[in-house]
This record gives structure tokens, C-alpha cells and sequence, in this order.
């Protein structure tokens, strides 16, 4: 179907939802934008976005509606209790590209499909330079031939893979937490390790590019390290929220997970140090700390 003609509502513009509606907007697409504080969404209507006073306004018309909000409750809230899905038509679509936990995406799933409404919990991995660029990882939970129908809807924003029925994206994003978490959590400890016996945590980072510990996190979020930018790109605080909910997902399946366990540990101790609106690769701090080592400037 021609992007021009099809209407999506894009409810939530924060650091990841704005540049993502801007990638559909710049695609062709007749986008609608809310956001509770309306000044996010009015810095978008000179690109085109049309700018609604509700979460149901923008959605009224839609076929397509995605959400990008901060948690499952906040969803929930906007879908059910904010008019979003009464005013819906059977057959429309609601992609959630929140994280959120994989059971409340599949209760969303449930209740919306009562009214006719399909759902995909399509969450992303990438940051806020991914979704500016439209290059996120998105990870789609759902029916395979309603996710197949929104190809050219996702293709803006990144790359979308189908990983398994509702709730799947949700599990999927949560992987993808355990791993950014640890791997920051590694690569903070290994700098500090150099620094500590004399080395520089720069040439380390450098010297280690393209061996076995190459990364998106070393190159990125080490580089970060390296310049002590802290400004958040992903917040530890949405950081701690994910560990937790892979916590407590792990917990109803039975799985013991030791380092996510020991990860979110020093995550909890630095959020609730101040920590949380810095960027999760700002755990090198809540680590060095702990060490006692002479502290830079943040």
C-alpha cells in the first residue's frame, strides 16, 4: 500500500520515539504525533507531523498505531484508559515498541484482539544514533503474516526480524538488555584493570578493536568511558527497569541468572546514587567508586 495513504499514529516522542516518527514521516507516511508533554510533539510539526492534543485524536483515522512509551503500565494507560483503542477500527494494527514485560504485551495482545484490533510487540535495540539513522534492531513478536503486512512500515526505522508469537519482541529485547548490561559492566571493569596498573584505558580500547572482544558496546560505550561522556542515550535508569523485568521473567521460568543478577545489583546501587539519568555507560563511576579510585569529572 502507498506510504502517503496510510495514516499512522505515533504516540510518544522521547529521545527514541521522535527520530523514529521522524523516519516515518520522511518516508512518505501521514503521521500523527502525541506526547503527554506537548512540546516533544510540537517540535515535529514543521517536518510534517500533525501534531493531536490526545493519544485518541491522533489515533482517530489510524491504521497503524506504535507506541513508544516508558513502561507497560504507561501503555496500558494510553491504549485502554486514554481512548486509543475505542477509537480504532477491527483490523487496525498496534505496534508497541516499548520495552515492556513479554506477559503484559501479551495481556495488551489479548484484550485488543477482543475488539479486533491486531498487536505486535516489536521493542528495538540501537539507541537514540539508531533510531536517527534507522538502523534499529527490532525484534517482532506476533502473527507472522500481520508482521508481514507492516514490512514497509518497520524498513525506515531498521531492521526487523520476526523472533515468535506475542511476547516473543519483548523476550527478545530483554536478551538484548542482559547482554548491553554485562558487556558495559565488563568493559568498565577491564578499564579500569588497565588504569589501575598504569595503562591507558584509551590505547586498550584501541588495541583491542576487531579481537574477540569487539563490540558495538567497546566501540561505542567504551568510547564514552574514554571521553567520560555520560549524557544519556540510554538511561540507567531504563536500564535497571529492564534488569528487573528479565529478573522477575527469569524468576517465573524457573532460571537462575547469576551475572544478570549481579549486574543489576550495581545498576540498583548506582540509580540509587544518582545515577539514573546518566547513561548506563555511566556505571564505570558507580565502579569506580566502589574502588575508591580518584574520580574525574563526569
Amino acid at each position: 500500500m502507498n506510504a502517503v495513504r496510510r495514516r499512522i499514529a505515533f504516540l510518544g516522542m522521547g529521545l527514541m520515539g521522535a527520530p523514529m516518527a521522524r523516519r516515518l514521516i520522511g518516508a512518505g507516511f501521514t503521521v500523527a504525533v502525541w506526547n503527554r508533554d506537548k512540546t516533544k510533539a510540537d517540535a515535529l510539526s514543521s517536518e510534517g507531523g500533525i501534531v493531536a492534543d490526545t493519544a485518541a485524536e491522533a489515533a482517530e483515522g489510524a491504521v497503524v498505531v506504535i507506541t513508544m512509551l516508558t513502561n507497560g503500565e504507561a501503555v496500558g494507560k494510553v491504549l485502554f484508559d486514554g481512548g486509543v483503542a475505542d477509537v480504532m477500527k477491527p483490523g487496525a494494527v498496534v505496534i508497541d515498541m516499548s520495552s515492556i514485560p513479554p506477559s503484559v504485551a501479551r495481556e495488551h495482545a489479548a484484550k485488543l484482539a477482543e475488539r479486533g484490533i491486531r498487536h505486535v510487540d516489536a521493542p528495538v535495540s540501537g539507541g537514540v544514533v539508531g533510531a536517527a539513522a534507522g538502523t534499529l534492531a527490532i525484534m517482532a513478536g506476533g502473527e507472522p503474516e500481520v508482521i508481514a503486512e507492516l514490512a514497509d512500515v518497520f524498513s525506515p526505522m531498521g531492521r526487523m526480524t520476526h523472533v515468535g508469537p506475542s511476547g516473543s519482541g519483548q523476550l527478545a529485547k530483554l536478551g538484548n538488555q542482559q547482554i548491553v548490561a554485562v558487556t558495559i559492566g565488563a568493559v568498565a571493569e577491564a578499564m579500569m584493570l588497565i588504569e589501575a596498573g598504569g595503562g591507558s584505558a584509551e590505547a586498550f580500547r584501541n588495541a583491542i578493536r576487531g579481537g574477540f572482544a569487539e563490540s558495538r558496546i567497546l566501540e561505542l560505550h567504551g568510547q564514552r568511558m574514554v571521553s567520560r561522556d555520560f549524557e544519556p542515550g540510554g538511561s540507567s535508569h531504563n536500564q535497571l527497569k529492564d534488569l528487573n523485568t528479565v529478573l522477575a521473567t527469569a524468576k517465573d521460568l524457573a532460571l537462575a541468572l547469576p551475572l544478570t543478577e549481579a549486574v543489576q545489583a550495581e545498576f540498583a546501587a548506582f540509580v540509587a546514587d544518582g545515577g539514573g539519568e546518566k547513561d548506563h555507560s555511566g556505571l564505570l563511576l558507580h565502579l569506580e567508586k566502589l574502588n575508591a579510585r580518584p574520580k574525574r569529572d563526569a
